[in-house]
Parts: C-alpha cells; structure tokens; sequence
C-alpha cells in the first residue's frame, strides 16, 4: 500500500482524508443535507465531519490523532449504510502500530473510550429496543468493541497498563449491558426484539473475536479467556444467555443479516438516513416507508423492488427481502402492479410466480407469529436453553 504525506507531514498508508470524506459524501449524502440534528456533544463526530466538508484544507494538515478520529467518525458514519467506510482495519490495528504513535496513543485510547457513548440512532436502523428502559442496541457496539481491543492490545504492548485497564473495563461493560439486554427481553417475553439482539451480539461479539485472532493475543491470556467466544461456548464468568442468544442466531437469523450487496445498486436508498436497511428478517416496516416516500419516484421503487428480488436469489432461505417486498408494494396504490411500467415484463412475470412473492403473501402478524413460535420451540443444543 502506498505511503501518503499529507502537508503535516503525516504518513498514512490508509484512505487519504479527502477521499475519506468523498466515500462518506458517497453514502451517507444525508449527513450534510441537514437531515439529521447533529447538536449535542455525543454527536460532536458527526458535527466534525461536516466541518471537514466545509474546510478541506484542514484536511492536509491534520496529525495521527485527528486522523485517527476522523477515521472513527467515518466508520461511525457509515457503519448501518450499505457502503460503510473502509477503514476497518485502520481503527482496530494499522494506527495503533504508526510509527508516530508513541505520542498519540493516550490521546487515541480516550477517543475510543469516549467513542463508546457516541450516538448513532439517526445513522442506522439496525437496531434492537428494550422497551422497559429505552435501551437500544446495534452493529456499532461491535464496531466499538473491535477499536477497543486493539486499543487494549496496544496499550499493554506500549506499556500503557492504566490506560489498558480503563479501556478492559469500558469493554466489560459493554458485555455485561449486552447480557442484561437478552435477558431481560427473555423475562418480558419481548420475542422479536429478543430475537433482533441475537444478531446484532453475534456481529458485535464476532467482531470483537476477529481482532482478538488479529492482534494475536495468546490462547492462555487472562482477559481473552474472559471475553473471547462468548456467543459459542459457555463462560463461567456470564450467563448462559449468551451462548444461547448465539445458537438462536446461527438458527433463525444468520442468514438474513449479511452485506446486502443487492441493495448497494438503488443508490436512491442512500439518499435518507430513514432508508436504512433494518434487522432481517423483520422488514415490513422499512419496505412501508419506502412504498409510502414520496421523496423516492415510481422507477426508483422499481428499481428497489428488482433488487429485493435479486437479493432473494442469492439469500434464497432468507425471508426479509421478501418481507421488505409486501411493505413497499402494500404502500401503493394496486400493489406490484403499480410498478408495471417500471419493471421489464419477464421480471414481473418471474416475481408474481416465484417462492418470494408466496412468502410475501403471509401478513406481517402471521410471520411475526410464526417467528415466535419457533423461538419457542427452539432448544439450545449448547445449554439446553429455552425461550
């Protein structure tokens, strides 16, 4: 990879800054159409990206810890959208190991524990609620747990033992709000929710695993034992919920939650932070919002609905482009005929006689119910578990 000097004379072999903010503008146009409020100091990493859209120049003459945050604000950004930020790797290892970064890592490590209270609602949609506290949770706590393992791993190899532990606790923290989260959604027998949360915590925790493997920590390390593989194997130090929420998971939803690479062709679904893609399979709701905008044309719903059906046949045992399909033609006047002038009549015809126009048929309390149903009917082969 290239080695770019910006006019600090900062290195990079990452994404220069200006093409950052380009891949950002890119996919979420929103940010800066004035969509979405960005007051408030937990958005203050929305705030500054639109600042570098006004100031370009501040750019090239930015250090590694301004890098390193505009890096995390991107991916914060972008992270629900269909093409989030490339700078993955970046934030959970490549900075960290900057040459320069002996006098930057401190400053580094409070913006990743910082980070964890940053506010993302308005910028994805993949999310899960508790309704008995409001509390909700999404893909970016994994996003959040996997800067923060690196952060950890580089401290403790920079010899920075105080920091390192501020940062494990911060971690710990996040684990034990995502065990209270299932288990309270199983004791007020929230299904859908319950079964939300289980996708999101495998994402969140298989991110943290990844980079875990990724900074090599060894097998017998006391801090990996504790946080390692939590959604697979028991752990003496959590509940069982966790492993569980994991088989629920790999049995009902792994295969609706994915990179959704059809949906990146209707780049009309980027024009709002509201046509964000949701949590599959339950996407009923979000296709009802697309059908009823009145910001998206007739075409444009066409061309939504041939990706619907191109994503399905790729995902064939998946049920949420489907489901997304009877929201947004319910929300039009005479259904998918509505887009009979939008669609090539072969398309049309392959739809109307295909498995996913049948799955499509089932009414939204008939596929919630069927969900239901087969959580509880589910026995965890790992705990014995059930709902």
């Amino acid at each position: 990879m290239a080695i770019k000097k910006l006019r600090s004379n900062l290195e990079i072999k990452g994404i220069a800054p200006n093409l950052l903010l380009k891949d950002i503008e890119n996919t979420a146009p929103f940010l800066f159409k004035g969509e979405i409020n960005l007051t408030g100091k937990e958005r203050e990493y929305l705030q500054k990206i639109v600042f570098y859209k006004k100031n370009l120049n501040a750019l090239k003459h930015i250090n590694l810890t301004d890098y390193f945050y505009f890096c995390m604000s991107a991916h914060w950004a972008t992270a629900g959208t269909f093409v989030p930020t490339n700078v993955d790797n970046q934030i959970r290892e490549g900075l960290w190991k900057h040459n320069e970064v002996g006098a930057h890592i401190d400053r580094m490590a409070r913006i990743t524990i910082d980070s964890w209270n940053w506010d993302y609602q308005d910028v994805t949609n993949r999310k899960s609620y508790n309704p008995r506290n409001g509390q909700i949770m999404s893909t970016h706590e994994g996003t959040w747990l996997s800067v923060a393992i690196g952060a950890y791993c580089a401290l403790k190899k920079n010899k920075r033992e105080g920091l390192a532990q501020e940062v494990a606790d911060v971690i710990l923290s996040e684990v034990d709000k995502e065990e209270k989260l299932l288990l309270e959604l199983r004791e007020i027998r929230d299904h859908i929710n319950f079964l939300r949360s289980t996708a999101l915590m495998a994402h969140n925790f298989g991110d943290l695993d990844r980079v875990i493997d990724q900074w090599n920590m060894p097998a017998d390390d006391p801090f990996r034992l504790r946080i390692y593989k939590l959604g697979h194997h028991l752990n003496a130090s959590y509940s069982p919920i966790l492993a569980y929420a994991g088989q629920v998971n790999k049995a009902f939803l792994s295969v609706e939650n994915h990179r959704h690479m059809s949906m990146r062709q209707p780049k009309v679904l980027r024009r709002s932070h509201r046509f964000l893609i949701p949590v599959g399979p339950f996407m009923d709701e979000w296709g009802k919002i697309l059908g009823e905008s009145q910001e998206i044309s007739m075409s444009e719903k066409g061309e939504i609905v041939a990706a619907f059906f191109e994503g399905h046949k790729r995902q064939n045992q998946a049920y949420g482009y489907a489901r997304a399909f009877r929201g947004l033609t319910m929300a039009l006047p005479y259904g998918l005929d509505s887009l009979e002038a939008h669609l090539p009549f072969d398309l049309m015809l392959e739809i109307k006689k295909s498995n996913f126009k049948r799955i499509s048929d089932t009414s939204e309390e008939e596929f919630l119910q069927m969900f239901k149903k087969n959580l509880e009917e589910f026995t965890c082969p790992v705990t014995d578990i059930r709902f």
